[in-house]
C-alpha cells in the first residue's frame, strides 16, 4: 500500500491549462459513480480541444470510476493530523532515517550528480522519497488514468485535478504512461509521487518516474524551481518543501528526515 503522503502541488502550468482549455468547467461533475461514463464524452471534447492525442484519448475511454480513489480522498485529512511528533512516528521517521543515510552512502554518485545540476542536498531527496513509497517498495497499485480522472469528475475539488487530468493523457500519448499504468490513489506517479502535471513541468529526461534515477533528479527540479537554496539545511529551505506538500506536518518532517540524514 502506498503511503498517503498527497501532495497539492501548486504547478506553474495550472493557470495557463485552465486558459487554454475554456471548457474546464463544462464536463459537469458528480458525487458518485452514477454520472462518470456520461462525464467522458464531455471531457473527451475539451481534452481533445487541448491537444490530446489519439492514444490519451483511447486512455480515457477505458477509464473507470475509481471508488477507492475517493474512499481515500474522503479521509486525506487524517493523514495530516496531530502533532509533528505523532505524525513522524506514525510514518517511520527513524527507520527512513536510517535507510536513507545507508542508501545515501550507496547511491553516492548519484547524489553528488544531481547535488551538482540542481543545487539540492541529498537529505531532502531521500525524506521524500522514503516518505512518499518506502524507498520505491509501495509506488501503489492504482490505475493512473482511471484515479486521476476520477478525481477531476468529482465534485470536491476538479479545478485542481483537471489539468492534471489533462496532463495524464499527454503523457499517455507521449509515452511516459500507458492506460494501465498504476500508481498511488490520487494519480501519482514513481519512486517521490508526482502528480502527471508535474511530471509535465519538472520531470526530466524520459519523464519515466519509475525510474530511480529521474525520479530524484524530477524531484531535485521541482524544488530548485521552488526556490531550493543551495548550501543551506532542510529546514531553511522550508518555503520549497512547503511547494511540494501544504500541510505543516508534513514540511515540518520532511526538513527534520533531511537534516539527520544530511547531518551523517
Amino acid at each position: 500500500m502506498a503511503f498517503l503522503a498527497k501532495k497539492m502541488f501548486v504547478v506553474a502550468t495550472v493557470v495557463a491549462v485552465l486558459a487554454l482549455a475554456t471548457g474546464a468547467q463544462a464536463a459537469s461533475c458528480g458525487k458518485s459513480g452514477a454520472g462518470f461514463e456520461a462525464w467522458k464524452p464531455e471531457f473527451a471534447a475539451e481534452a481533445k480541444a487541448d491537444g490530446v492525442g489519439s492514444k490519451g484519448l483511447a486512455a480515457l475511454a477505458r477509464a473507470t470510476y475509481a471508488t477507492k480513489t475517493i474512499s481515500v480522498d474522503r479521509a486525506i485529512h487524517k493523514a495530516f493530523s496531530g502533532s509533528v511528533e505523532a505524525f513522524m512516528k506514525r510514518r517511520g521517521a527513524s527507520a527512513i532515517i536510517a535507510r536513507g543515510r545507508a542508501l545515501k552512502k550507496a547511491n553516492a554518485a548519484l547524489f553528488d550528480k544531481i547535488e551538482q545540476n540542481y543545487g539540492v542536498s541529498p537529505g531532502v531527496l531521500l525524506a521524500i522519497w522514503g516518505m512518499e513509497t518506502g524507498f520505491g517498495s509501495a509506488m501503489g497499485n492504482q490505475n493512473t488514468v482511471s484515479a486521476i480522472l476520477t478525481l477531476a469528475y468529482d465534485c470536491r475539488r476538479p479545478e485542481f485535478f483537471y489539468p492534471h487530468a489533462i496532463a495524464a493523457l499527454k503523457l499517455v500519448d507521449r509515452g511516459a504512461l500507458s492506460a494501465s499504468s498504476v500508481g498511488a490513489a490520487h494519480g501519482e506517479i514513481g519512486h517521490t509521487q508526482f502528480l502527471p502535471g508535474n511530471v509535465l513541468t519538472y520531470g526530466v529526461g524520459n519523464k519515466n518516474l519509475r525510474d530511480k534515477a529521474t525520479a530524484l533528479a524530477s524531484t531535485a527540479n521541482f524544488l530548485k524551481s521552488h526556490g531550493w537554496r543551495p548550501g543551506a539545511s532542510a529546514q531553511a529551505n522550508i518555503g520549497a518543501i512547503a511547494g511540494w506538500n501544504s500541510a505543516s506536518v508534513y514540511q515540518q518532517a520532511i526538513a527534520q528526515i533531511a537534516d539527520a540524514i544530511d547531518a551523517d
